[in-house]
């Protein structure tokens, strides 16, 4: 087959444009100072064709050859105990665990720290962000979509995708839980390997793969965008909703991005140091991607009334109220033209939750002590994790 020459597609569309120009992309600019360019399209377009070859092996050799069961735990001992040179092991597994035990020579502990003290520190904000700006406004991208589509992760619901981001979140953001068999770095490989298994998975069984315009499904350039979506996007909602961030969180929380997706298997040259770097990037990325398309808006629905569905609040009325602050948080963090698309219900008074966290942002910023809100931050968070996990592991909740 002749090798694919991808050109920036979408890059005279109305929604490249406005996004770019009036709307998140261009508020993405102002906070980083990004000059946006297409002069290295072509250094970086040759990653929506690659894969991760390193993961695929794996799963090639492993899972596809035992039980699923069998072939987990298999891997589950590696991650605890580690592959040693002289081990009798695949030589995928050799490779994998090769890689992700070393430490690559731009590593800093201090950095890690910081950044995952910014995401504790962000407490309940750094959840929202999460949810209301990086996840919801990742379904703006038609084709970003197709393995969530094709792998029928809708019919899986919106509760347990969440708990399942959240639980893969928290684990990654934690005092030194990146370090070599510890839980963040568990919660990597595991996810490397399921992206693995999910794309080998979709070339295997989905013979209606638009390869030439989709990529490659979970392709390296795709993963890129999505953990640009953890660190520049993420980053940007908790200063838009008042958080004040010091140069050298700011640092810690890309280079703690960076780290992960390193022990995922992303190509490096695709890892961003900076914000300024990250939306350079993005800005490259989004000229491949139409805008929404009917699955977005199932995706989107689907998040929006996860509220309802969720039994973690005991009454119909508090479910219903939560269901409104998440909509209100969504018309606030994404721009008007991707809430539109997604087709987000208008509310009233839209404003005026996130203009109070704001407010009290500003205060709390202010007046409490930064040791005490990374702290009631860690707290917070595992306590909504914890509810997460408690309820979509309960044998009655479907």
């Amino acid at each position: 087959m002749e090798k694919t020459v991808l050109q920036p597609r979408f890059k005279d569309s109305q929604h490249f444009n406005d996004f770019w120009t009036k709307g998140n992309g261009k508020q993405l600019i102002d906070f980083s100072g990004a000059e946006v360019s297409f002069k290295d399209f072509d250094k970086f377009s040759k990653y929506f064709y690659d894969v991760d070859q390193i993961g695929d092996g794996v799963v090639k050799e492993v899972y596809f050859t035992k039980k699923y069961t069998e072939a987990s735990k298999e891997i589950e001992n590696y991650i605890r105990n580690g592959v040693s040179e002289n081990d009798e092991v695949t030589q995928s597994v050799k490779k994998l665990f090769q890689q992700t035990q070393t430490i690559p020579d731009w590593l800093d502990y201090n950095l890690l720290k910081k950044g995952a003290e910014l995401c504790m520190r962000g407490n309940l904000d750094s959840l929202i962000s999460l949810r209301d700006y990086c996840l919801i406004g990742g379904y703006d991208y038609a084709y970003l979509n197709k393995p969530l589509i094709v792998t029928e992760a809708l019919k899986k619901g919106a509760v347990k995708r969440l708990s399942e981001t959240l639980d893969f979140w928290v684990n990654v953001t934690r005092y030194d839980a990146l370090e070599v068999h510890q839980k963040g770095y568990e919660f990597a490989i595991k996810t490397r390997l399921i992206h693995s298994y999910a794309r080998l998975s979709i070339k295997k069984h989905y013979k209606n793969w638009d390869t030439e315009n989709w990529g490659e499904p979970i392709n390296s350039w795709d993963m890129m965008a999505t953990y640009i979506g953890f660190s520049l996007v993420f980053m940007h909602s908790l200063y838009k909703l008042g958080n004040t961030i010091s140069e050298e969180e700011e640092k810690g929380h890309f280079h703690l991005w960076k780290y992960v997706g390193y022990l995922l298997g992303i190509p490096e040259e695709l890892l961003p140091n900076d914000k300024k770097q990250a939306t350079e990037y993005f800005y490259l990325w989004t000229s491949i991607q139409p805008s929404s398309d009917p699955d977005s808006v199932l995706l989107a629905h689907s998040l929006l009334n996860e509220s309802l569905e969720n039994p973690i609040l005991k009454f119909e009325f508090q479910r219903k109220n939560l269901r409104y602050l998440h909509i209100c948080c969504t018309w606030y963090l994404l721009d008007d033209d991707v809430c539109k698309r997604l087709q987000i219900p208008e509310v009233s008074f839209r404003n005026g939750f996130p203009y109070v966290k704001r407010f009290l942002n500003k205060i709390y910023d202010n007046t409490v002590s930064r040791e005490k809100r990374i702290k009631k931050g860690n707290k917070d968070q595992m306590k909504v994790l914890e509810d997460y996990l408690r309820v979509t592991q309960s044998s009655n909740f479907h």
